[in-house]
């Protein structure tokens, strides 16, 4: 059926057969039904509308009555639904003609708001058409939605009048305004329209004449002016329209950095007509754009941070162009002088502070792309204005090295002749980036000193309260920055990012709905990213630590347990699939959340002991992995301390793990590495977690554990007992077995090979690597070293690499290509200071003193031994590296010709090489005692008592291969063979000898 109430009522069926709902009170009732079609309309509306405020008596039954009779006069077409509070008219709205008309006046304004009168003009005449007399007259009273009506319908009449002079109108739209006036004549709109009219029908004298009339006609009645806009119209048709001076402002400071984003900008605007600088608060967007907009021939500057209203986006658009607004009234209107002051010209518009504006900027902004071709426009906001063709440029915080360059030029302004400080760096890094709150800081250094400045930003926001007084408020201070952000969000987002506070580091949508208790929380996500409350990069979401720093303070509900237990239950999960094929995505995953999982843990360490056990055991192989594992020294020996001396039942693995990441490895706690043999000597196995196996080894040294308690360790598990191969393997190596040790070895390998474990993989090759090179095949060698570093590269082990590396270097080496070894030991010193290992940077410093000194610089040699030698730390695994550097000091002393001194050297290496783990260190010091000999039967001696330590003749080590050259120059074959025999039964005792 199709209704109508803007007139007498009218009721058809949809075939146009007219029905009669009978008298006034059926009429008046299905009047008030209509009005809000297909919603309830409660009993006491009802019965106002028919009877007034004071029903008579018997009015409910008589309602109920007129209900059942317009029942049976709207069936079957319509019907009426009771309801638990009233009667329910079960027709669409747009069956209605007053529905109609609301939907399509708003759809005519948007329309005309959006730049496009000629379908404004459409809708707005079809919504004027479904008038056919006064407003609800079956109601019995004048009602309050009839006297809406009628105050409306005037206003969509306006908006008709204003399309139609879009579109060209004039002289034809005279007289209907004139009538119009005569109705309402105190519509300043109505005579602005009016002027507009006439002027564009050629009348401007008249037009003229207009405002006199409204001047008078507002001073008789209201004893008031004209409005300044309506005034601003009269002055412009008396001078003609105003010239655009498109202004930007004048910067009083250097434009630091963003040299890549101005370059990409600058090449948009060239092909784009939309640009938008998105980023957060701070992040210097407004600068950047009035930067950009320099180097462009006309541009001008529009600041929409004051405006708390849309619609004077146009006005302000106009005053930026210096072209005042021609009267009051919608938007529309001065929207329509807008674009008649830029419809031919080449400008660029830099909308600046759109986001608490931004459906209205959007609105305004895709108007005036559409209708003025030579306009371009360069917007910011904390989100997208989303428009089609809009090109988005994220406004990231500055890199670090940027971001250093403004704070000093900031700081030199407040402090001249300031150099920078070893902390700046550091206070760039914490304050995000961001160059509000580095400038905000540096401006600081008037009163403080860096290291004040560094120690304070804890509390950065009282800290950073003083800024520039001429700027607005909202930009003074770092705190008002985050406060007009959070003031954009709406409760949901603003509940969810105090939520996110509590983690660090970013964290996953299913992270955010496990932790945060917010099923599906994607949507909300996305809207804290587009407004620039979140970042969001490969499915993760990080909260600048400003903007969490300050959505912490709001938090009320306390969720580290909740955040605790989840990444508990992650690490528990990833801890098998580190050890197998599938290690690399888990391992990825843990290093993104490395932030949150030491955020858990430093969590548990203070409220539950137990799960900070469970949480430190499975990540105790992840940080080996990772090259992390000493950092987390003192989280370890604060849990230790906290848990006693005593593991909790169920926990030994777990209580071990902790006691090996507390030992400091200088060999310094011999109660606390009595404590762990005990506990391992007292555990039955097999072990949940075997790593425990490798850390303890290289923590605490080789234990003296029988092979068969070894055994019981590892259980059934593969990966363990091809680890117990790979000890096996070193301990033949160690006593100058090296074919026993190879077969070792291959075999561990197979093993992993079998597990897929890339660790164990090249824990194998490394040794078969350098086994193959001392037989005399470097060629192999260098396979099994490449495959070695293939794997431990995809692990981004940084250990285990600098081990590869280092090994490679040293087959180079040996091989004359001394700068490629040099490369080599270069990086493995990189990777080994990066993760703290000390051993390892002198390993790799010993490496670049041999590459220096077989290169023929043995005063370098000697600097990069004696830093070597000052690295060595006073744990078991630094002998053998000791031995070696001192055996290079020695080398280097011989090549200088100071033989005393060198044979001195070797003589130390000697008598320390004893202490070491195995025989391959003491032969090395007789090969080098050999090249110092007082005799050439004692050098043969000493060369036969090196092989017989090793096991194997050194065929690739240059020391070696030229001291035996010389030796056998001097001697005749059966006299070095006999010499060389006697060495190799006596071994070691053959270097004791004086």
């Amino acid at each position: 059926m199709r209704f109508g109430i803007l007139g007498p009522l009218d009721v058809r069926t949809d075939d146009g057969t007219p029905v009669d709902p009978g008298g006034p009170r059926p009429r008046a009732l299905l009047t008030l039904l209509l009005l809000d079609a297909g919603r309830a309309v409660s009993t006491r509306r009802l019965m106002d509308g028919l009877y007034g405020a004071e029903p008579p008596a018997g009015a409910a039954n008589a309602l109920q009555s007129q209900i059942s009779r317009l029942r049976r006069r709207l069936a079957p077409h319509a019907e009426i639904e009771a309801t638990p509070t009233g009667y329910r008219l079960a027709v669409a709205p747009d069956t209605v003609d007053v529905h109609q008309f609301e939907n399509l006046s708003a759809a005519g304004r948007t329309a005309l708001a959006a730049g496009d009168p000629a379908q404004a003009a459409s809708l707005l005449r079809e919504a004027l058409a479904l008038w056919r007399g006064p407003a609800l007259p079956d109601l019995p009273d004048a009602d309050a939605e009839a006297t809406r009506l009628e105050e409306l319908r005037p206003a969509v009449v306006q908006d008709r009048i204003e399309a139609d002079l879009s579109l060209g109108g004039g002289s034809e739209l005279v007289p209907e305004l004139r009538a119009l006036l005569s109705a309402h004549p105190l519509g300043e709109r109505l005579y602005g329209q009016l002027m507009r009219a006439l002027h564009a029908g050629g009348r401007p004298a008249e037009a003229l004449t207009v405002y006199e009339e409204a001047r008078r006609a507002l001073a008789d009645e209201l004893g008031a002016d004209p409005s300044p806009e309506l005034s601003a119209l009269h002055l412009e048709l008396l001078r003609g329209a105003q010239p655009v001076r498109p202004r930007l402002p004048v910067q009083l400071t250097r434009f630091v950095g963003r040299e890549p984003e101005l370059t990409r900008i600058s090449a948009l605007l060239a092909d784009s007509r939309l640009v938008t600088l998105t980023g957060p608060g701070g992040a210097g967007k407004t600068r950047l754009a009035i930067e950009a907009a320099q180097h462009r021939p006309g541009a001008a500057f529009v600041e929409l941070a004051p405006l708390t209203d849309g619609s004077r986006i146009p006005y302000a658009v106009l005053a930026a162009l210096d072209v005042r607004e021609g009267f009051r009234s919608p938007a529309a209107d001065t929207t329509d002088r807008l674009l008649a002051a830029l419809e031919d010209r080449e400008l660029l518009l830099v909308l600046d502070n759109c986001e608490h504006l931004v459906e209205e900027a959007a609105r305004v902004a895709a108007l005036l792309l559409s209708a003025c071709p030579g306009v371009r426009i360069l917007a910011t906001s904390r989100e997208s204005l989303a428009i089609t063709g809009e090109i988005l440029v994220p406004v990231p915080p500055l890199p670090p090295e940027p971001a250093v360059r403004l704070f000093l030029d900031r700081a030199r302004a407040v402090r001249p002749g300031f150099d920078g400080h070893a902390r700046v760096a550091g206070i760039c890094t914490a304050l995000d980036g961001l160059p509000l709150a580095i400038e905000l800081a540096a401006a600081r250094l008037r009163t403080l000193a860096p290291d004040e400045l560094a120690d304070r930003l804890d509390d950065r926001f009282r800290l950073l309260s003083r800024g520039d007084r001429s700027k607005a408020p909202r930009h003074r201070t770092l705190r008002a920055v985050v406060e007009w952000s959070w003031g954009l969000l709406d409760e949901e987002e603003r509940d969810l990012a105090r939520r996110l506070t509590v983690f660090s580091g970013g964290a996953t949508s299913a992270a955010v709905e496990a932790v945060c208790g917010l099923p599906y929380p994607e949507d909300v996500l996305a809207s804290l990213v587009e407004k620039s409350f979140l970042e969001v990069s490969e499915g993760r979401y990080r909260m600048l630590e400003t903007i969490r720093a300050f959505a912490a303070e709001e938090r009320e509900e306390d969720l580290a347990d909740a955040h605790a237990d989840y990444f508990l239950r992650l690490a528990e999960e990833a801890e098998p699939r580190l050890r197998g094929g599938g290690q690399l995505p888990w391992l990825a995953r843990l290093a993104a959340e490395q932030g949150n999982l030491d955020a858990a843990l430093r969590h548990l360490v203070r409220h539950d002991t137990d799960r900070a056990l469970r949480l430190m055991g499975p990540l105790s192989w992840f940080w080996r992995l990772r090259g992390v594992h000493g950092e987390r020294m003192r989280t370890a020996r604060e849990l230790l301390a906290a848990v006693g001396d005593t593991p909790p039942p169920g926990l030994e693995e777990e209580y071990v793990l902790c006691a090996i990441n507390a030992l400091s490895g200088a060999g310094e706690e011999p109660e606390l590495i009595a404590r762990v043999d005990t506990v391992l000597e007292a555990y039955r196995g097999p072990l949940r977690l075997p790593y425990i196996l490798v850390l303890w080894a290289v923590a605490a040294g080789p234990r003296p554990a029988a092979d068969e308690k070894a055994l019981a360790l590892a259980g059934a598990s593969p990966w363990a007992h091809a680890l117990l191969g790979v000890g096996l393997g070193f301990r033949a190596q160690f006593s100058g077995r090296p074919g026993e040790s190879e077969e070792y070895f291959s075999r561990a390998l197979a093993g992993y090979r079998a597990t897929g474990d890339r660790w164990g993989m090249a824990n194998c090759l490394d040794p078969l690597g350098l086994l193959a090179h001392t037989r005399g095949d470097s060629g192999r060698a260098l396979e099994l070293l490449d495959e070695g570093l293939a794997h431990v590269r995809e692990l981004a082990a940084p250990e285990e690499t600098a081990d590869l590396l280092r090994s490679r270097g040293t087959v180079l080496l040996h091989r004359g290509d001394t700068a490629a070894a040099g490369g080599h030991f270069e990086q493995a010193l990189t990777l080994a200071r990066g993760a703290g290992l000390p051993d390892k940077v002198a390993a790799a410093r010993r490496g670049l003193g041999d590459a220096a000194r077989l290169a023929g610089d043995p005063a370098r040699a000697r600097v990069h031994y004696e830093n070597a030698l000052q690295e060595c730390a006073a744990n078991w695994f630094s002998v053998g590296e000791t031995v070696r550097i001192l055996i290079g000091l020695g080398r280097t002393a011989a090549a200088e010709g100071h033989t005393e001194e060198a044979r001195d050297w070797f003589r130390q290496a000697a008598e320390l090489a004893v202490e070491g783990p195995g025989d391959l260190e003491l032969a090395d010091a007789a090969e080098a005692l050999a090249s110092v000999a007082d005799s050439a039967e004692r050098a043969a001696v000493l060369l036969g008592a090196g092989t017989g330590l090793r096991g194997v003749r050194s065929g690739g080590d240059p020391d070696v291969v030229r001291v035996e050259e010389e030796v056998r120059a001097k001697l005749s074959p059966e006299a070095y063979e006999e010499a060389f025999q006697q060495g190799l039964r006596q071994g070691s005792a053959a270097v004791s000898e004086r």
